[in-house]
């Protein structure tokens, strides 16, 4: 029996945020980092009975904020094949943090001792990693005094990383015998990218250059490690906003979310007159990606997820084709709500390839393009995301006898594109192996499709909870008759939808419009905004 006067002073000790009222969204857990430290005991916790749960296979543990401000931070837990931890856990990571946060003295010494005397007699094993943040390593001392004092876990501490790497040393953690070193993500990623670049006598970018934004974040000094071993790349692309040791320019004017959400360029990208080069802006720990460029009007165009779900599945469909494989792997898209609807006709209409939509947040679509599809694509329009190649898909791929260049192409694809989760490094590698194999140029890829107009904007309310959807978040069925009346400003407007959502972070909502020109498109998003707010004022 643990002693409850050491679960007493640990709680002193690591827990100083009381009376809060925590949720593991869709990404973990993620707040303001002073609020935090009761969070990340509680996870210390749950990880390690996790890990034991799986009689002792690594777990990961993430202590980032992603594209949040320099002041936020927070914590995602792994599985060990490197997936999102499964949704029963979050409840019970829900539960433990709250309990610690509002419970009294008594009852949190009871539920921890019970939780730690009940587990089996395995020590547990944890993977960790921690983004560019000042307070992370406050945090993770609070994760360790719980993990360390309660259960003695077996601790990987990877440091500075980003996220996928993070899940990939997770998942390599548990697939190979021996140690497991931050080189061997360099190693695999960049030997695919050479190999499939000389498979193909890629010798030059099809754009002039390659620029990419960091956002400030752990992305820059990994992109600065990587960027040498690739052949073709080394000379070709400029690191920019790579300055993680400045804690309060994380995410400040620059990186994929500031990109995709303003329509402009970040900051630090200055002579772009006649440029052709390709760019693209990672997040604070690069677990997406988007790319961009300057037209011929010298105007920012934006090559968001739906383009680059667009992009691979433009060019796997001709591998199976090429291969005689397309009757045999079944692939499709996965979408959420916010993908352009254009993208979706495109991918229907014009190649022929099956589109599902499912809720916001990478874990469905996750989920979704493993349950469904040998080849699954998915990304979020901000560009989070990856493809996802199935048990079935290797195994017929290795029963192929004639080695063609489509069916040695399709083979490289897994290892060149992380398998794991979303990778901003890997993604961005997979896109520019395709239009160098393709001999497309940003300008080419953007013409495939155009757009509807669209504006996403964020409204503050009073309380997100009772804003509840339905139909994979397209459709509310609370506030009571509000979607009626957004169905009815819909109809008002050419080729429109518009749908509301609740933050999974903050007390807003989004509020997504779309419509067959942008004066329609920002039209329907203020009518659709002023609805939501007199449905919290009634």
């Amino acid at each position: 029996m643990v002693e409850g006067q050491l679960v007493d002073e640990l709680v002193a000790k690591y827990c100083t945020t009381r009376g809060y009222r925590y949720s593991y969204g869709t990404a973990g857990f993620r707040d303001d980092a002073g609020r935090l430290d009761t969070v990340m005991f509680a996870t210390g916790i749950i990880a390690c009975l996790r890990s034991i749960a799986l009689d002792g296979k690594p777990v990961g543990v993430m202590i980032t904020a992603s594209h949040n401000p320099a002041s936020d931070n927070g914590v995602k837990i792994v599985e060990p094949d490197g997936s999102m931890l499964v949704q029963t856990w979050e409840t019970r990571a829900t539960e433990l943090a709250n309990l610690i946060s509002s419970g009294s003295a008594a009852e949190i010494r009871r539920r921890i001792a019970e939780l730690v005397t009940s587990a089996a007699d395995v020590r547990p094993r944890l993977v960790i990693g921690r983004d560019s943040r000042v307070s992370g390593p406050h945090l993770l001392e609070c994760l360790l005094g719980s993990a360390n004092s309660l259960f003695q876990a077996q601790i990987k501490d990877y440091g500075l990383v980003t996220t996928p790497q993070l899940h990939y040393l997770t998942s390599r953690s548990l697939s190979v015998d021996g140690p497991v070193e931050e080189e061997d993500y360099f190693v695999d990623f960049s030997s695919a990218w050479n190999e499939i670049t000389r498979l193909h006598d890629v010798e030059r970018l099809p754009s002039a250059g390659l620029v990419v934004d960091c956002a400030n974040g752990i992305g820059g000094p990994k992109m600065h490690s990587f960027i040498p071993r690739c052949r073709v790349l080394s000379e070709a692309t400029t690191v920019i906003n790579d300055n993680c040791a400045d804690a309060l320019s994380l995410n400040r004017g620059c990186g994929a979310d500031f990109v995709k959400t303003n329509q402009r360029l970040p900051d630090g990208i200055r002579d772009t007159d006649g440029d052709s080069r390709l760019y693209c802006s990672f997040d604070g720990d690069a677990d997406r990606v988007v790319f961009y460029y300057l037209n011929e009007d010298n105007r920012f165009q934006l090559l968001d997820g739906d383009r680059i779900s667009a992009l691979f599945a433009y060019f796997i469909a001709q591998l199976l084709e090429q291969s005689g494989l397309r009757s045999v792997l079944s692939m499709g898209v996965v979408q959420t709500a916010y993908a352009n609807g254009s993208s979706t006709q495109y991918l229907q209409n014009h190649l022929k390839v099956p589109v599902t939509c499912t809720k916001t947040g990478v874990k469905h679509l996750h989920h979704e393009a493993v349950t469904h599809y040998d080849i699954g694509i998915y990304f979020e329009a901000n560009g989070h995301g990856t493809v996802i190649f199935s048990d079935h898909f290797y195994a017929t791929l290795r029963t192929q006898t004639h080695n063609s260049l489509a069916t040695k192409t399709l083979k490289l694809l897994p290892q060149l594109i992380n398998q794991t989760v979303g990778d901003a490094i890997s993604d961005m590698l997979g896109v520019l192996a395709v239009l160098s194999i393709l001999k497309w140029s940003p300008a080419r890829w953007a013409n495939e499709f155009t757009d509807l107009p669209n504006l996403l904007i964020k409204v503050i309310v009073p309380d997100r909870s009772q804003f509840i959807t339905t139909d994979q978040e397209r459709k509310l069925i609370s506030p009571e008759g509000l979607q009626e009346k957004i169905d009815k400003a819909v109809s008002k407007f050419h080729s429109a939808r518009s749908f509301v959502r609740a933050s999974g972070t903050e007390d807003a909502v989004r509020v997504y419009a779309e419509a067959a020109t942008q004066q329609e498109a920002n039209e329907l998003s203020a009518i659709v905004s002023k609805l939501v707010l007199e449905s919290c004022y009634k």
